[in-house]
């Protein structure tokens, strides 16, 4: 113990505050306030610990020696040596040689620094305001029996007099904590509101596109047959090569209205899963584009994919269909790659080629890349859409975590 005149003793609390003025952190306080704190109460390793806002939690900060305390994230009060004196049960610490101390012998990691670096004294003080314990101050010596009761003392006047401070400073931590949880809860409230009006409107788009095509291609076709019809019925007697013409205008009928229901749902992707689906729509829409394009699919989720939510598995379909369509029909490509895996507790799904790119102004890349990036939002999954690594072509990838993918929180979204 130190033998410290009153007025000295003085300066060394306005030093103290003056040294606090300014400190908008924790850990910046302590290492300002330590050399100053040692002029009270001698000390190889200082810290002050804070427990978080509800009381579970606990963190460290310290000067003097850089140890395991300092080094942590927030963990559990009750793992803590010193609980007893964070729950307010006791009103200080004073321990002669803490490698002794059976407290601190006890299978956790938090007694580890006391034999690492040889800390022997300790003493251990309440921070309080208010009469709320919100943390702790703690000194440690090398030597044994270093600290007495009048250093005890000394240390809770710095404790009741840093307190304040940490308060606030635990105040203004938790202050920017919440704002910046509010910020990103309302920038995902809006991209979900923005991307849920785009898939509006890509909807209403894809709606009218469908009663063009109906309008344009299956009415009149069936406007044709039915008008046919009428004139062999007036004719009366009807030849069978009169009747081919018809039978053949149903066959090109029907089969556009095939392609016009297959557009508006994936029904392969219901009857024999995503992989056949896909692998479906990559090889018809290769043919029909009349393209030479060589293609390939692996699928290494062992059928992990069809097991999904039904509403995220549609909209991982769209997003796929779309990359491939854009290789397909604007790519300029002569390889294409398709790779569906499975790990980390997430699925991938990536669409690569050799093509020409992405156009270099993003008002040329339409609103197919749009409704990608609308689709993957809406179902939170992480879209990325670049070059490939070679910088020849262009690279889909979409990954989605199988928690969320599962949680069958997402219905409705199509």
């Amino acid at each position: 113990m130190l033998k410290i005149a009153p007025s000295a003793l003085l300066d060394h609390y306005l030093g103290i505050s003056r040294l606090l003025a300014g400190q908008l952190d924790f850990r910046s306080a302590i290492k300002a306030v330590g050399v100053e704190v040692s002029h009270i109460v001698p000390h190889d390793h200082l810290d002050v610990c804070i427990t978080m806002v509800n009381g579970l939690y606990h963190t460290a900060y310290e000067t003097g020696l850089d140890t395991f305390w300092g080094q942590t994230t927030p963990a559990p009060v009750a793992s803590s040596p010193i609980r007893a004196l964070l729950w307010g049960e006791i009103d200080f610490l004073l321990t002669a040689d803490a490698q002794q101390e059976t407290r601190y012998h006890v299978d956790t990691p938090f007694t580890r620094p006391i034999f690492e670096h040889n800390l022997r004294s300790r003493i251990h003080v309440p921070l309080k305001v208010g009469g709320e314990v919100i943390g702790a101050l703690s000194c440690s010596s090398h030597a044994v029996g270093f600290y007495t009761e009048q250093d005890v003392a000394n240390a809770q006047s710095i404790a009741d007099l840093l307190a304040p401070y940490f308060f606030a400073l635990r105040a203004a931590e938790q202050a920017k904590q919440s704002a910046i949880v509010e910020a990103e809860a309302r920038a995902r409230e809006e991209g979900l509101r923005a991307g849920a009006l785009s898939l509006t409107e890509a909807l209403e788009r894809e709606r009218q596109r469908i009663g063009m095509d109906l309008h344009d291609q299956t009415l009149a076709d069936l406007t044709r047959l039915s008008r046919r019809i009428d004139r062999l019925m007036q004719e009366g007697a009807v030849k069978g090569e009169a009747l081919e013409p018809v039978g053949r205008g149903l066959q090109h009928c029907m089969q556009g209205l095939r392609e016009i229901i297959e557009e508006a749902k994936p029904s392969v992707l219901q009857l024999f899963g995503f992989a056949h689906a896909i692998e479906n729509h990559l090889d018809r829409a290769v043919r029909d584009h009349g393209s030479r394009l060589a293609w390939s699919l692996s699928d290494d989720t062992d059928g992990l994919i069809d097991t999904i939510d039904q509403s995220v598995r549609i909209a991982l379909f769209r997003i796929t269909q779309e990359a491939i369509n854009n290789a397909v029909r604007h790519a300029h490509a002569n390889v294409l790659e398709l790779k569906m895996k499975s790990a980390a507790n997430a699925l991938t799904i990536e669409v690569a080629d050799d093509g020409q790119g992405l156009p270099r102004s993003p008002r040329r890349a339409g609103g197919g890349i749009e409704n990608m990036v609308t689709r993957a939002r809406l179902i939170s999954a992480k879209l990325t859409l670049g070059a490939t690594r070679d910088g020849k072509g262009t690279a889909m990838r979409v990954q989605m975590p199988l928690s969320l993918a599962k949680a069958g929180l997402l219905e409705g979204v199509k």
